[in-house]
């Protein structure tokens, strides 16, 4: 194959001669002459209506994690936003005058007549979005930089991220508008201590790029949105409620004002751990393609998965690997079958082997991907070319370039405009920042579980980690570091803070209709008439102002079959929607989760008497007295997973979200975690009666040591309630931590819930 330069605007006189209207502008063409075996997969496509292929000249992306290509990528600049004709081996540069930068990802308009694109002008820049026309016409920029970055930047700077905003991942919506990804959100990666990885969640703004709005409030990021044919946003959302820090980056779609939204696949599968850039297969009803990659050490690369949700999406069984010789089995890196040996893998974490990213599906067998072949490893910077991939791993060239990759191949053809959703938000409800859920019967789902056991249910929240709680700007920021946390929430359990807003009444029948605060992350918890937890929702939904959504049960996916026509109307809906209320004995329906306040009196009114120090019974020591970041009687009660003290058999499972990180995310069915599976509770509780014999026997043993001790129902509702949250320290980002700071106006500060939720720290925190 060959290629060879001409300038276009060199040749207008010769064209106008030979009647051809002229360019208006010189544009850069090359022509690619094609090989036997190119030729023969353009006819194959040309033969499908596809007579142009849009696609990015770049050099390879080589940041070590799936999702921080604009934070530690090497700075290569160089290639364009390209278009090659297969009928006359043309490549075109569609922005020829965006020079010195790099082209991220792109979408074509429903018409065929625009693009949408990512640029990053410098390596001090942040990527900003573009529109060009398919025929090199009309370049406009449609993002900025905000009014604030200079400032953004000054407060903000961590290591090697200089700067304050990235917009990326543009996609056209059917009503005219373009969803992206951004970091205006100015959220931190939560298992980061250095505080440089940033979040991205998704915005919509207009097609001209005004009205700019954010769809969701992630505490990690979100990826690659696409549209499906009914009209919702397909994404990739990477979470962590109670389970594996880097196990789940799996396929959720919403509606374009983000609502509704709702897990596609892949919630409980544990590898891929990385399901991203995924689109609808055409033709195929709930089937999708995505690339599934590893968490790190790469960017976007690995193998092509094709998924059907016509059945039960906790498993990995509805998955096919359309290249087969490519998988990611574990973290980190990638796996290849061995060529001398198909029934052996090979673990590589240089990525030798054949890679793939951003397949476009043409059918259910054929697709359009970028393809590095066995050889050079992930990052080679020329590695990756266009390629047309047949179901069971064939690969054929479309194009390749000498001296730099190409990625993103996708045809240049018009395709159906799929259908707008609009809005059903609440305006009174929106009004006041509050959304609706209705749940019509918590028992679907709840395996083993007796009807009238479920007497409310919590409503919790995940918040993200703002900027604002950075300390980098002040010495020894890294004191209040522990196990990733920047800003250390607890030990070895969960990296997120949460914060409870209150309970609402679970009817005799399992329906329930309650209001919650909208752009929230929303965890529920079904609670029995002590309100300890029977089951916990391990993800959140993002209700939107104004929303009224509604779940069948516990547990709920998107195979599940609504209740049946003709049922009985849930008691709740026959009364008005309950705000959520305090649990019996507070004052207040919201509070914070802090061991400090609400768990270590009750030990102080009832235990050190005995457990105060190191030679306590049982080695318990409940003791108030501080260590360095936490106190003694938590250390003594919380797991030490990185001494691999996993269990003090007295808590009973608690979730450690690095520990592992991968895995640690299967369904658990009702009773398994908190309360009911814990040997203190039982012990406080004889009515708690535990499923594990051995634990149960344990239980009651302590109960007999221990029977002079009375809790009273307001304090035993304290253990339960922190134990049921998966044993959380700190109730907010914002404080020092480590005793260095003992002294500090701000040290170990207990926040109520409104500052502990602000993006904006408390002013004596400066």
């Amino acid at each position: 194959m060959k290629t060879s330069k001409l300038w276009t605007g060199l040749l207008p006189a010769f064209l106008c001669l030979a009647g051809i209207v002229s360019l208006t502008t010189e544009r850069m063409a090359e022509i690619h002459l094609p090989d036997t075996e190119e030729r023969a997969v353009w006819d194959r496509l040309l033969e499908r209506g596809i007579e142009k292929i849009a696609f990015v000249r770049r050099y390879t992306y080589n940041s070590n994690h799936y999702y921080t290509e604009y934070l530690n990528s090497d700075w290569m600049p160089g290639g364009n936003l390209c278009i090659l004709s297969l009928r006359t081996g043309e490549v075109e540069e569609l922005a020829p005058s965006l020079t010195g930068g790099v082209f991220g990802a792109f979408d074509v308009s429903f018409d065929a007549r625009r693009i949408v694109f990512a640029w990053k002008a410098s390596k001090d820049a942040g990527y900003r979005l573009y529109e060009v026309g398919a025929d090199g016409r009309g370049l406009k920029q449609l993002t900025f930089s905000p009014d604030d970055e200079e400032a953004i930047v000054e407060k903000y700077r961590v290591g090697g991220y200089s700067h304050g905003t990235e917009d990326l991942d543009p996609c056209y919506l059917p009503d005219g508008g373009i969803a992206f990804v951004s970091t205006r959100c100015r959220y931190g990666i939560l298992c980061d201590a250095p505080d440089i990885f940033t979040t991205t969640v998704l915005y919509r703004m207009d097609g001209d790029g005004k009205n700019m709005r954010k769809l969701t409030n992630s505490s990690v990021s979100e990826h690659t949105p696409c549209v499906l044919p009914d009209g919702r946003i397909l994404y990739t959302r990477w979470e962590y409620v109670d389970k594996g820090a880097v196990a789940v980056k799996c396929l959720w779609a919403m509606n374009p004002d983000g609502s509704n939204s709702v897990e596609v696949y892949g919630n409980d599968v544990d590898f891929p751990t990385t399901m991203i850039m995924a689109r609808p297969i055409p033709g195929a009803t709930n089937e999708y393609v995505f690339t599934g990659t590893p968490h790190y050490p790469q960017n976007c690369v690995g193998t092509i998965v094709r998924v059907h949700t016509n059945g039960d999406t906790r498993t990995g069984a509805l998955m096919t690997h359309i290249t087969p010789q490519s998988d990611i089995r574990d973290e980190g890196g990638f796996a290849f079958r061995d060529p001398a040996d198909s029934a052996k893998w090979i673990r590589d974490g240089r990525g030798r082997g054949p890679l793939f990213r951003e397949s476009y599906p043409l059918s259910r067998s054929e697709y359009l991907v970028a393809h590095k072949p066995a050889g050079p490893e992930w990052q080679d910077a020329a590695g990756y070319q266009l390629y047309l991939l047949e179901e069971g791993g064939k690969v054929m060239p479309v194009y390749s370039a000498e001296t730099i990759s190409c990625f993103r191949p996708m045809p240049l053809v018009a395709r159906e405009t799929p259908p707008v959703i609009p809005s059903g938000a609440n305006r009174e409800l929106a009004g006041r920042g509050l959304a609706e859920c209705i749940v019509t019967d918590v028992y679907r789902g709840l395996t083993d579980v007796e009807r009238g056991t479920v007497k409310y249910l919590r409503v919790l929240e995940q918040v993200p980690r703002p900027w604002g709680a950075r300390r980098h700007y002040r010495p020894n920021y890294m004191q209040d570091e522990y196990d990733q946390q920047h800003a250390v929430i607890s030990k070895d359990t969960h990296l997120g803070l949460k914060v409870q807003h209150g309970v609402v009444t679970v009817e005799p029948d399992g329906s329930a209709r309650f209001h919650v605060p909208a752009e929230r992350n929303i965890i529920l918890q079904a609670l029995d008439s002590a309100y300890r937890a029977v089951q916990t929702e391990r993800t959140y939904v993002n209700y939107m102002p104004g929303e009224v959504r509604s779940c069948t049960g516990c547990h709920e996916t998107a195979s599940q079959a609504p209740p049946v026509n003709g049922r009985a109307t849930p008691l709740a809906l026959k009364r008005r929607a309950e705000k959520p209320y305090p649990q019996a004995g507070e004052a207040a329906a919201q509070k914070t989760l802090s061991y400090a306040r609400h768990v270590q009196p009750v030990w102080d009114n009832h235990c050190i008497r005995c457990h105060n120090g190191a030679d306590s019974p049982g080695g318990l020591n409940l003791s108030g007295r501080e260590t360095r970041l936490f106190s003694e009687s938590y250390e003594s009660l919380a797991p030490e997973r990185r001494t691999k003290r996993f269990d003090r058999e007295v808590l009973g499972p608690v979730i450690g979200e690095n520990h592992p990180k991968t895995g640690n995310i299967r369904y658990l069915p009702a009773k398994s975690l908190g309360s009911h599976a814990s040997v203190l509770v039982a012990m406080l509780s004889p009515d708690v009666k535990l499923s594990d014999p051995e634990a149960r026997e344990r239980a009651g043993r302590l109960a007999g040591i221990h029977r002079e001790i009375r809790l009273s129902p307001e304090e035993l509702l304290q253990v339960t309630n922190w134990v049921d949250t998966n044993c959380q320290y700190y109730g907010s980002y914002y404080g020092r931590r480590d005793t260095v700071f003992r002294g500090h106006p701000d040290y170990r500060t207990e926040y109520g819930v409104a500052a502990a939720i602000s993006p904006d720290p408390p002013a004596v925190y400066e």
